[in-house]
Protein backbone atom coordinates (compact mmCIF):
# COMPACT_ATOMS: atom_id res chain seq x y z
CA UNK A 1 0.00 0.00 0.00
CA UNK A 2 1.59 3.15 -1.01
CA UNK A 3 1.62 5.99 1.89
CA UNK A 4 1.98 9.13 2.06
CA UNK A 5 5.66 9.45 2.96
CA UNK A 6 6.98 7.43 0.36
CA UNK A 7 8.84 9.89 -1.43
CA UNK A 8 10.20 11.43 2.16
CA UNK A 9 13.69 9.86 2.05
CA UNK A 10 16.23 10.53 4.37
CA UNK A 11 18.08 12.18 1.17
CA UNK A 12 15.51 14.22 0.81
CA UNK A 13 14.40 15.11 4.66
CA UNK A 14 18.98 16.24 4.71
CA UNK A 15 18.23 18.49 1.54
CA UNK A 16 15.20 20.29 2.78
CA UNK A 17 16.79 20.86 5.97
CA UNK A 18 19.79 22.34 4.59
CA UNK A 19 18.01 24.25 1.96
CA UNK A 20 15.54 25.88 4.61
CA UNK A 21 18.20 26.98 7.07
CA UNK A 22 21.41 27.08 4.91
CA UNK A 23 23.16 25.37 7.03
CA UNK A 24 24.80 21.98 6.26
CA UNK A 25 23.97 18.87 7.88
CA UNK A 26 25.97 15.55 9.10
CA UNK A 27 24.37 13.44 7.56
CA UNK A 28 22.89 12.13 10.58
CA UNK A 29 18.70 11.23 10.85
CA UNK A 30 16.98 10.07 13.24
CA UNK A 31 13.11 9.24 13.44
CA UNK A 32 10.87 10.20 16.82
CA UNK A 33 7.96 8.25 17.76
CA UNK A 34 4.75 10.32 15.94
CA UNK A 35 1.84 8.59 14.53
CA UNK A 36 -0.06 11.25 12.31
CA UNK A 37 3.44 13.52 11.00
CA UNK A 38 7.14 12.72 10.13
CA UNK A 39 9.57 13.84 12.68
CA UNK A 40 13.09 13.73 12.74
CA UNK A 41 16.41 14.91 14.62
CA UNK A 42 18.84 15.99 12.17
CA UNK A 43 22.36 16.61 13.67
CA UNK A 44 23.82 19.84 11.96
CA UNK A 45 27.67 19.66 11.12
CA UNK A 46 27.97 22.63 13.93
CA UNK A 47 27.93 20.11 16.64
CA UNK A 48 23.65 20.83 17.12
CA UNK A 49 20.42 19.30 16.25
CA UNK A 50 17.65 20.45 14.71
CA UNK A 51 13.83 18.59 14.58
CA UNK A 52 12.43 18.37 11.15
CA UNK A 53 8.56 18.00 11.31
CA UNK A 54 6.94 16.81 7.69
CA UNK A 55 3.15 17.25 8.04
CA UNK A 56 0.85 14.71 7.07
CA UNK A 57 -0.41 15.36 3.72
CA UNK A 58 -4.09 16.50 3.31
CA UNK A 59 -4.91 17.17 7.32
CA UNK A 60 -4.16 20.51 7.49
CA UNK A 61 -4.54 23.32 4.83
CA UNK A 62 -1.44 25.52 4.54
CA UNK A 63 -3.55 28.65 5.51
CA UNK A 64 -3.91 26.03 8.87
CA UNK A 65 -0.53 25.37 9.22
CA UNK A 66 0.25 29.08 8.88
CA UNK A 67 -2.51 29.90 11.52
CA UNK A 68 -0.51 27.47 14.02
CA UNK A 69 2.83 29.30 13.27
CA UNK A 70 2.17 32.39 13.61
CA UNK A 71 -0.14 31.64 17.03
CA UNK A 72 3.42 29.78 18.47
CA UNK A 73 5.33 32.82 17.36
CA UNK A 74 3.34 35.55 18.93
CA UNK A 75 3.69 33.52 22.04
CA UNK A 76 7.39 33.43 21.84
CA UNK A 77 7.74 36.73 21.10
CA UNK A 78 5.84 37.82 24.33
CA UNK A 79 8.76 35.05 25.82
CA UNK A 80 6.66 32.90 26.86
CA UNK A 81 7.90 29.06 26.89
CA UNK A 82 6.73 27.47 23.17
CA UNK A 83 8.87 26.03 21.15
CA UNK A 84 8.35 28.11 17.72
CA UNK A 85 8.97 26.96 14.52
CA UNK A 86 12.41 28.76 13.01
CA UNK A 87 12.30 31.50 10.25
CA UNK A 88 13.68 29.56 6.93
CA UNK A 89 16.78 31.84 5.29
CA UNK A 90 14.21 32.37 2.12
CA UNK A 91 11.18 33.90 4.83
CA UNK A 92 8.80 32.42 6.35
CA UNK A 93 8.48 29.19 8.68
CA UNK A 94 6.68 26.45 5.79
CA UNK A 95 8.76 24.60 3.02
CA UNK A 96 7.60 21.84 0.85
CA UNK A 97 9.53 18.35 0.33
CA UNK A 98 8.61 15.73 -2.22
CA UNK A 99 4.76 17.46 -1.90
CA UNK A 100 5.00 17.31 1.83
CA UNK A 101 5.10 20.40 4.32
CA UNK A 102 7.58 20.72 6.58
CA UNK A 103 8.55 23.34 9.41
CA UNK A 104 12.30 23.37 11.39
CA UNK A 105 12.09 23.90 15.12
CA UNK A 106 15.25 24.01 17.57
CA UNK A 107 15.91 20.21 19.86
CA UNK A 108 13.99 21.47 23.63
CA UNK A 109 14.26 18.19 25.95
CA UNK A 110 12.37 17.81 29.06
CA UNK A 111 10.60 16.11 31.26
CA UNK A 112 7.00 15.31 30.74
CA UNK A 113 4.96 16.95 33.47
CA UNK A 114 3.47 14.54 36.19
CA UNK A 115 -0.09 15.25 37.59
CA UNK A 116 0.45 14.36 41.30
CA UNK A 117 1.25 18.07 42.92
CA UNK A 118 0.46 18.12 46.57
CA UNK A 119 1.46 21.52 47.23
CA UNK A 120 -0.38 22.70 44.17
CA UNK A 121 3.04 25.04 42.98
CA UNK A 122 2.51 23.16 39.69
CA UNK A 123 -1.06 23.67 39.49
CA UNK A 124 -0.50 27.26 39.74
CA UNK A 125 1.76 28.08 37.05
CA UNK A 126 -0.01 25.75 34.75
CA UNK A 127 -2.97 28.25 35.17
CA UNK A 128 -0.22 30.89 34.55
CA UNK A 129 0.98 29.75 31.51
CA UNK A 130 -2.03 29.01 29.84
CA UNK A 131 -3.69 32.36 30.76
CA UNK A 132 -0.65 33.93 28.96
CA UNK A 133 -0.94 31.75 25.53
CA UNK A 134 -5.08 32.36 25.69
CA UNK A 135 -4.17 36.67 26.81
CA UNK A 136 -2.09 36.16 22.82
CA UNK A 137 -4.80 33.75 21.21
CA UNK A 138 -7.66 36.48 22.25
CA UNK A 139 -5.75 39.08 19.94
CA UNK A 140 -7.04 37.61 16.54
CA UNK A 141 -8.84 34.48 15.90
CA UNK A 142 -7.26 31.35 13.58
CA UNK A 143 -9.36 31.89 10.60
CA UNK A 144 -8.56 28.19 9.15
CA UNK A 145 -8.34 26.41 12.17
CA UNK A 146 -11.31 24.76 13.75
CA UNK A 147 -13.91 26.29 15.95
CA UNK A 148 -14.76 24.09 19.22
CA UNK A 149 -18.37 24.53 19.84
CA UNK A 150 -21.27 21.49 19.65
CA UNK A 151 -22.27 22.87 16.58
CA UNK A 152 -19.62 23.97 14.47
CA UNK A 153 -17.61 21.15 15.30
CA UNK A 154 -19.19 17.94 17.21
CA UNK A 155 -22.08 17.99 15.10
CA UNK A 156 -19.77 18.03 12.16
CA UNK A 157 -17.73 15.02 13.91
CA UNK A 158 -20.76 12.73 14.55
CA UNK A 159 -21.91 13.32 10.79
CA UNK A 160 -18.33 12.19 9.91
CA UNK A 161 -19.21 8.75 12.01
CA UNK A 162 -22.81 7.93 10.73
CA UNK A 163 -22.01 8.36 7.29
CA UNK A 164 -18.47 6.70 7.34
CA UNK A 165 -19.68 3.35 7.13
CA UNK A 166 -18.01 2.34 10.04
CA UNK A 167 -20.47 0.99 12.50
CA UNK A 168 -23.45 -1.14 11.76
CA UNK A 169 -27.81 0.12 11.37
CA UNK A 170 -28.40 -0.33 15.16
CA UNK A 171 -25.28 1.03 16.05
CA UNK A 172 -25.34 4.13 13.84
CA UNK A 173 -28.95 4.98 15.38
CA UNK A 174 -28.17 5.06 18.88
CA UNK A 175 -25.40 7.20 18.12
CA UNK A 176 -27.40 9.53 16.24
CA UNK A 177 -29.77 9.04 19.35
CA UNK A 178 -26.93 10.22 21.26
CA UNK A 179 -25.85 13.21 18.97
CA UNK A 180 -29.13 14.70 18.80
CA UNK A 181 -30.03 14.33 22.84
CA UNK A 182 -26.36 15.71 23.42
CA UNK A 183 -26.67 18.82 21.42
CA UNK A 184 -29.67 19.56 22.36
CA UNK A 185 -29.12 19.78 26.15
CA UNK A 186 -25.23 21.23 26.00
CA UNK A 187 -25.80 23.98 23.22
CA UNK A 188 -27.20 26.35 25.33
CA UNK A 189 -24.57 26.29 27.84
CA UNK A 190 -22.05 27.76 25.05
CA UNK A 191 -23.78 30.64 23.91
CA UNK A 192 -21.97 34.05 24.66
CA UNK A 193 -18.70 32.13 26.23
CA UNK A 194 -15.69 33.74 25.20
CA UNK A 195 -14.03 32.08 22.19
CA UNK A 196 -9.90 32.42 21.86
CA UNK A 197 -6.85 30.64 20.04
CA UNK A 198 -6.43 27.39 22.07
CA UNK A 199 -3.62 24.78 22.40
CA UNK A 200 -6.28 22.70 21.95
CA UNK A 201 -4.97 19.40 22.65
CA UNK A 202 -3.48 20.63 26.16
CA UNK A 203 -2.57 17.36 27.83
CA UNK A 204 0.01 16.78 30.36
CA UNK A 205 2.61 15.16 28.15
CA UNK A 206 2.19 18.46 26.05
CA UNK A 207 3.74 20.22 29.14
CA UNK A 208 7.21 19.44 29.26
CA UNK A 209 9.77 20.75 32.42
CA UNK A 210 13.24 21.65 32.84
CA UNK A 211 14.91 22.41 35.92
CA UNK A 212 16.12 25.63 34.04
CA UNK A 213 13.44 27.13 32.07
CA UNK A 214 10.53 25.27 34.34
CA UNK A 215 7.50 24.63 32.40
CA UNK A 216 6.33 24.92 28.51
CA UNK A 217 4.06 23.97 26.42
CA UNK A 218 4.66 21.94 22.97
CA UNK A 219 2.98 20.15 19.96
CA UNK A 220 0.61 23.17 18.72
CA UNK A 221 -0.96 20.61 16.36
CA UNK A 222 -4.56 20.54 17.28
CA UNK A 223 -4.54 24.70 17.76
CA UNK A 224 -8.04 25.75 17.40
CA UNK A 225 -10.55 28.16 18.59
CA UNK A 226 -12.69 27.64 21.47
CA UNK A 227 -13.53 28.45 25.59
CA UNK A 228 -10.31 29.01 27.54
CA UNK A 229 -11.58 26.32 30.09
CA UNK A 230 -11.26 23.55 27.29
CA UNK A 231 -6.91 23.71 27.94
CA UNK A 232 -8.05 24.12 31.64
CA UNK A 233 -10.35 20.43 31.81
CA UNK A 234 -7.77 18.47 29.51
CA UNK A 235 -4.83 19.31 32.49
CA UNK A 236 -6.77 17.76 35.47
CA UNK A 237 -6.60 14.27 36.43
CA UNK A 238 -10.28 13.46 36.86
CA UNK A 239 -13.82 14.69 37.14
CA UNK A 240 -14.20 18.19 38.60
CA UNK A 241 -15.90 16.83 41.53
CA UNK A 242 -12.45 14.63 42.43
CA UNK A 243 -9.94 17.48 41.30
CA UNK A 244 -11.18 20.38 42.75
CA UNK A 245 -8.45 21.94 44.84
CA UNK A 246 -6.29 21.41 41.74
CA UNK A 247 -8.66 23.15 39.69
CA UNK A 248 -9.12 26.13 42.15
CA UNK A 249 -4.91 26.58 42.09
CA UNK A 250 -5.55 26.22 38.15
CA UNK A 251 -7.88 28.71 37.99
CA UNK A 252 -6.29 31.12 40.76
CA UNK A 253 -2.77 30.76 38.60
CA UNK A 254 -4.90 31.48 35.49
CA UNK A 255 -6.15 34.81 36.97
CA UNK A 256 -2.40 36.35 37.68
CA UNK A 257 -2.96 37.17 34.14
CA UNK A 258 -5.95 37.33 33.02
CA UNK A 259 -9.62 36.76 34.19
CA UNK A 260 -11.55 33.41 34.06
CA UNK A 261 -15.17 33.00 34.05
CA UNK A 262 -15.64 30.45 36.65
CA UNK A 263 -18.97 29.53 35.25
CA UNK A 264 -17.38 28.17 31.95
CA UNK A 265 -16.48 25.59 34.53
CA UNK A 266 -20.31 23.45 34.09
CA UNK A 267 -18.82 23.13 30.12
CA UNK A 268 -16.13 20.58 31.34
CA UNK A 269 -18.45 17.35 31.21
CA UNK A 270 -20.13 18.75 27.95
CA UNK A 271 -16.67 19.50 26.64
CA UNK A 272 -15.62 15.93 27.85
CA UNK A 273 -18.30 14.20 25.91
CA UNK A 274 -17.38 16.10 22.85
CA UNK A 275 -13.89 14.73 23.00
CA UNK A 276 -14.93 11.56 22.93
CA UNK A 277 -16.86 12.07 19.69
CA UNK A 278 -14.44 14.18 18.47
CA UNK A 279 -11.66 11.07 19.05
CA UNK A 280 -13.95 8.56 17.59
CA UNK A 281 -14.18 10.62 14.50
CA UNK A 282 -10.59 11.20 14.22
CA UNK A 283 -9.90 7.18 14.54
CA UNK A 284 -12.95 6.65 12.06
CA UNK A 285 -10.32 8.21 9.76
CA UNK A 286 -7.95 6.76 10.27
CA UNK A 287 -9.46 3.15 10.52
CA UNK A 288 -8.54 2.46 6.66
CA UNK A 289 -4.98 2.76 7.49
CA UNK A 290 -2.90 -0.45 8.17
CA UNK A 291 -0.59 1.04 10.76
CA UNK A 292 -3.87 2.00 12.80
CA UNK A 293 -5.43 -1.26 12.01
CA UNK A 294 -2.06 -2.67 13.56
CA UNK A 295 -2.38 -0.73 16.65
CA UNK A 296 -5.80 -0.49 17.77
CA UNK A 297 -7.16 -4.16 16.58
CA UNK A 298 -10.91 -4.73 17.09
CA UNK A 299 -11.42 -1.13 16.25
CA UNK A 300 -15.04 -0.88 14.50
CA UNK A 301 -16.41 -4.17 16.05
CA UNK A 302 -19.57 -4.71 17.67
CA UNK A 303 -18.28 -5.14 21.02
CA UNK A 304 -16.24 -2.22 20.48
CA UNK A 305 -18.73 -0.01 19.31
CA UNK A 306 -20.90 -1.68 22.40
CA UNK A 307 -18.77 -0.45 24.83
CA UNK A 308 -18.22 2.74 22.79
CA UNK A 309 -21.34 3.57 23.18
CA UNK A 310 -21.99 2.70 26.15
CA UNK A 311 -19.38 5.38 27.68
CA UNK A 312 -21.21 7.95 25.47
CA UNK A 313 -24.63 7.28 26.98
CA UNK A 314 -23.42 6.80 30.09
CA UNK A 315 -21.47 10.76 30.00
CA UNK A 316 -24.70 11.84 28.52
CA UNK A 317 -26.07 10.83 32.40
CA UNK A 318 -23.15 12.65 33.62
CA UNK A 319 -23.82 16.15 32.17
CA UNK A 320 -27.54 15.78 32.81
CA UNK A 321 -27.02 15.03 36.76
CA UNK A 322 -24.85 17.88 36.72
CA UNK A 323 -27.10 20.62 34.90
CA UNK A 324 -29.69 19.11 37.28
CA UNK A 325 -27.38 19.47 40.27
CA UNK A 326 -26.44 23.41 39.23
Amino acid sequence: MKSDYDELTPDRVLEAVEEACGRRCAGLVRPLPSYINRVYAVAMEAGDELIAKFYRPGRWTRAALEDEHAFVSACAAEEIPVVAPLPFVAGGTLGMCAGIAYALFPKRGGRPVEPADPGGERWFRLGALLARIHAVGARVPAGARLTLGPYTSTAADLDALLDGGVMGVREAERLEAFGHALLDEVAPLFEGVECVRLHGDCQHTNVLERPDTGLFLIDFDDMMNGPPVQDVWMLLPGRLSEVREEAERLVEGYETFRPFDRLTLRLIEPLRAMRMVYYLAWCARQSRDCAFLQNHPGWGGPAFWARELADLEGQLEVIRGGLGAG
